[in-house]
Order: structure tokens, then C-alpha cells, then sequence
């Protein structure tokens, strides 16, 4: 795990947020996706720099159509939102998981 994902994880780990549990590094189709959350059907992924080249952003974006493709929520965020706004960056998981959960 890398440190930003390693901030985050001790942030939504053992059902911090809301009492929804997150798996990390949980295999999904052919990829391994930071983290995700059965119960939302919610994938977590950070992103450092490397993602924002235009190639690696192009990859990315056919991954998260591929995932959306199985009925799932794809959140992306830096490593810089989560190191600078982690409360933000909670605050947007924790509506996306109400928002999932009522469905």
C-alpha cells in the first residue's frame, strides 16, 4: 500500500465510516482495485501521479467503465486530495455510501 492509500485505510478500515467495511487490494474482474465495499458496491481508488498523464488518465478511464459495467460506483481521488483534504475526501465517500446504500 502506498502512504496516501495507507492515510485513507485507517480511515474507513473496521467500518469507520457508517458502519460500512471496506476490503483493501480486493480483486474484482481481471483488476485489483484499491478498495471496495460489497455492501455499497463501491470502489475506492487513489491515484498519484502517474495517472494524471495522458495515457495512464486514458486507462484509467476505460478501467472505471469496465467497472461501472458490473453496477458499480467508482470514486477516484489523488494522492494530494488525500493528504491535503482528507476530511473532504470522507465527507464525499460517506455520501456516496448513503447514496449507494438506498438503492
Amino acid at each position: 500500500m502506498i502512504a496516501a492509500e495507507k492515510v485513507l485505510w485507517n480511515r474507513i478500515n473496521n467500518g469507520q465510516i457508517k458502519g460500512f467495511r471496506f476490503k483493501a487490494q480486493h480483486p474484482i474482474d481481471r483488476f485489483i482495485v484499491d478498495f471496495y465495499c460489497h455492501k455499497a458496491r463501491l470502489i475506492i481508488e487513489i491515484d498519484g501521479e502517474v495517472h494524471e498523464q495522458e495515457e495512464q488518465h486514458e486507462r484509467d478511464e476505460a478501467r472505471t467503465a469496465e467497472l461501472e459495467a458490473f453496477g458499480l460506483k467508482v470514486l477516484r481521488f489523488s494522492n494530494q486530495d488525500v493528504f491535503e483534504n482528507l476530511e473532504d475526501v470522507i465527507t464525499t465517500i460517506s455520501q456516496v455510501l448513503l447514496t449507494r446504500e438506498a438503492k
